[in-house]
């Protein structure tokens, strides 16, 4: 596939602020419309999403969900930079959405989640306007975004009743267990978080959490695999079904960016995503193993 990429296309691939543009100059999937855009979950900047489905689906098809986040370390990123990511997905047979979320400075933990759990929220009380199934829904997300659907699917106080209808976890690249917050990043977003404990995803998993995959990417340094690994053992420890699947020699960006068209070679991330997807969708509940 790299052949038929051009260098600047190779270079954009290969950092995370370049993603819009990135996003512009790929191929798009064939077949898929994003059937609504700038939906608003929530009032003011930064609170609404948009919706990407299959073209040809079935009339009164009912097609499970995935609810994607995106990633810049809770301070950058918006939604028009992932329509590749929505595209590729309902290409497979989903109903994607993308949300926006509030960024710090303008907000710290728990603000973020409280904008996920709010796009989860209104995506399922209006699903059957886009051919989605409010009952089966996968929540998904790349770094940061992936630590946001994590937290969403794992911790109950997030979406309560709602979550029932969470049938997976998917998470590329994500950070789950980064005690103490000695970075930057992590100080900005959760310093003054009251107790440091419950902001880990890795020290929630329990019985009955959605089954999960985690998508690690064989050489990321901004990321450790470790979090995969440490959050793998708490869910196995659970009792919850989790898969993981390494990637080696891609990073940190190039595990989202396998997702594209011309960089799927690189990797089969699109592949095991939408397959687990598939499969948690169709289960009436988790089914501990």
């Amino acid at each position: 596939m790299r052949r038929y990429l051009s260098p600047f296309l190779l270079m954009l691939a290969a950092a995370c602020s370049p993603l819009k543009t990135f996003n512009t100059l790929v191929p798009k999937d064939p077949g898929v419309s994003r059937v609504a855009k700038d939906q608003a979950f929530r009032p003011g900047p930064r609170g609404a999403l948009d919706i990407y489905a299959p073209r040809k689906a079935q009339p009164g098809a009912r097609l499970p969900i995935i609810v994607f986040f995106y990633g810049g370390s809770w301070t950058s990123g918006d939604k028009d930079g992932y329509a590749f990511v929505g595209r590729a997905l309902a290409a497979r047979g989903f109903v994607v959405a993308i949300p926006d979320y509030r960024l710090v400075p303008e907000v710290r933990f728990p603000g973020f989640l409280e904008d996920g759990a709010a796009a989860v929220r209104w995506v399922r009380a209006n699903a059957s306007r886009f051919g989605g199934d409010p009952d089966r829904i996968v929540i998904a997300g790349h770094s940061a975004g992936a630590y946001n659907a994590a937290m969403l699917s794992l911790d109950p106080q997030w979406l309560g009743a709602d979550r029932a209808a969470v049938k997976g976890f998917a998470g590329l690249a994500g950070p789950y267990d980064f005690l103490p917050f000695d970075s930057p990043v992590t100080r900005a977003a959760f310093g003054q978080a009251p107790d440091p404990q419950a902001t880990q995803p890795v020290r929630l998993a329990s019985p009955g959490d959605p089954p999960s995959l985690l998508l690690v990417a064989g050489d990321d340094t901004l990321v450790y695999p470790r979090n995969s690994a440490r959050l793998a053992e708490a869910l196995r420890a659970a009792g919850v079904p989790v898969e993981v699947r390494s990637y080696d020699g891609i990073g940190h960006v190039g595990i989202l960016t396998a997702l594209s068209r011309p960089l799927r070679g690189k990797a089969t991330v699109l592949r095991d995503l939408a397959d687990f997807a598939a499969r948690a969708a169709s289960q009436q509940a988790p089914q501990v193993r």
